[in-house]
């Protein structure tokens, strides 16, 4: 049974618990290239990667990190004794201290502090504001960095220094169509798209015409691919489910999220995993029609200040 290996970046919505359910839908001896869009966290793809990985987010902090880890830059004792080093002040200055080191990060974008900022902050979030700027609150726990903690966090870095040397990883600021570009048929695509009409953030805004482009990208491409999305929840449904992706074979599982600071507002969710691994239904709509974005509003795209 996988033994699922946690990054040391954290993110709210990380798929560490859907991973096994991922990998029994992963396609049979598949031994080409593993290639994710929207890495976020890096979990699945560091779980699940057969021998080569092309890894891409946005996000300029997420792929300076872990390049950073593999060109060992940083190591595992730089890391644990930059934490131990940070974590004794935050012990001493509180809050102080976190917002000093945001100030420095927002400057000087570190990947050290950034790891810290990551395990500090409010609620394990990752979100920017308008301007870029790192924009998380301090989750009001001084003694955040205790020995146990930080030995869990350099253990993760372990794992991934080791992952690093054993298997091809490459990392790469771009957008989703850039990596979507340059695909073949011997590659699996795992798409992990911020999902739509949910939050969102500066690196990560996500709209209507993102959710079509993506659709046509992998519809028109000849490599395999598994997209994460969600399904419905108590409130609502997903609409793009049946807007676009009923075309391909689609599973679901009911999955809780930890987000939100209020346990009323932590919910569950129906996820959904899509994929092209089986013949695409019969009645097929007409593509033309689903590729036309020539009707489609303005996207509205979402970003949130604080």
């Amino acid at each position: 049974m996988l033994k699922v290996h946690i990054p040391p970046i954290k993110s709210q919505g990380i798929k560490t618990k859907l991973i096994p359910w991922i990998q029994a839908s992963l396609p049979h001896a598949h031994k080409g290239r593993w290639i994710e869009p929207f890495m976020g966290t890096g979990v699945v793809g560091f779980n699940l990667a057969s021998s080569e990985a092309l890894m891409c987010d946005t996000n300029p902090h997420l792929i300076r990190f872990y390049q950073s880890l593999l060109e060992e830059k940083i190591n595992p004792q730089m890391i644990k004794l930059y934490l131990q080093k940070e974590g004794a002040i935050l012990s001493q200055k509180g809050e102080e201290h976190y917002y000093f080191i945001r100030e420095r990060f927002n400057k000087d974008f570190n990947p050290l502090d950034f790891l810290f900022l990551n395990r500090a902050g409010f609620n394990g979030m990752i979100r920017f504001n308008r301007k870029g700027g790192f924009n998380i609150p301090f989750c009001k726990k001084p003694e955040r960095f205790a020995q146990a903690y930080v030995t869990k966090i350099v253990n993760q870095t372990i794992f991934l220094s080791t992952l690093f040397k054993a298997k091809k990883f490459e990392f790469k600021c771009q957008s989703y169509k850039e990596t979507l570009k340059n695909i073949s048929a011997d590659d699996l695509v795992y798409c992990d798209p911020p999902y739509i009409d949910r939050h969102v953030d500066y690196y990560n805004s996500w709209g209507e015409i993102d959710e079509r482009n993506l659709f046509k990208l992998l519809l028109t491409s000849n490599a395999k691919f598994i997209l994460s999305t969600w399904h419905h929840n108590q409130y609502r449904t997903n609409t793009y489910i049946d807007l676009l992706w009923n075309q391909f074979h689609i599973q679901t599982q009911d999955h809780f999220y930890h987000i939100g600071a209020k346990e009323i507002n932590r919910n569950s969710m129906t996820e959904a995993l899509i994929c092209n691994f089986e013949t695409l239904k019969p009645h097929l709509k007409n593509l033309s029609s689903l590729l036309d974005f020539s009707n489609l509003q303005s996207q509205e795209i979402h970003i949130l200040n604080y």
